[in-house]
């Protein structure tokens, strides 16, 4: 069965996340040029491959004892939201246009640009960690799945409008406040 309240959570978190991410940036250079239906087919992809192994890792987490479980996800999850306070804007990087616009050059463009900027990712982390605190591989796949299907859409589709409405800034103290408040809970069970 699927939780649907652990599959909002992880949707939420991963979000907003990735929202102010490098990759929302470049689905939405990525669209501008190509086709996008071709583009996010390849993003999808990888970002399927990606929540797959993160589950894999987090689930593989929960053999060891809970509250060293709670610990570790305390610790990581405050590291991400330091991580996220911290973090400088990236200048958009230009991409070169592909002489070939058939559907598996950008599909595939698409697929390696995401599978290369992805690994060992803050929302990877963060999926692995979610996974091994909730005990629930399906949700949290799913969950993370469709948050990063839909920063894709709108990196892809509609990234410029978002962008001048709501400030980049402002997404990543969300993001930030919400790894921190989570953070915060994981540590208190681990030594409640």
């Amino acid at each position: 069965m699927i939780s649907l309240s652990v599959l909002a959570l992880v949707f939420g978190v991963v979000f907003l996340a990735e929202l102010p991410d490098k990759t929302a940036l470049a689905g939405l250079v990525l669209g501008t040029r190509y086709r996008a239906s071709y583009v996010f087919a390849g993003v999808a992809a990888a970002f399927l491959l990606h929540v797959a192994l993160a589950v894999a890792a987090g689930s593989a987490l929960t053999l060891l004892p809970q509250r060293i479980v709670h610990a570790l996800t305390g610790v990581l999850f405050l590291g991400g939201a330091a991580v996220l306070l911290m973090k400088k804007d990236d200048d958009e990087e230009e991409v070169r246009r592909p002489e070939d616009q058939s559907f598996w050059k950008v599909a595939g463009t698409g697929f390696m640009l995401i599978l290369v900027a992805e690994f060992g990712d803050l929302t990877q982390i963060m999926t692995a960690n979610l996974a091994a605190r909730y005990d629930d591989p399906v949700s949290v796949g799913v969950g993370a799945v469709l948050a990063l299907w839909a920063v894709a859409g709108l990196g892809i589709v509609g990234g410029k409008a978002l962008m001048k409405r709501v400030p980049l800034g402002l997404i990543t103290k969300i993001a930030a406040a919400l790894m921190l408040a989570l953070g915060v809970w994981s540590l208190w069970e681990a030594v409640a």
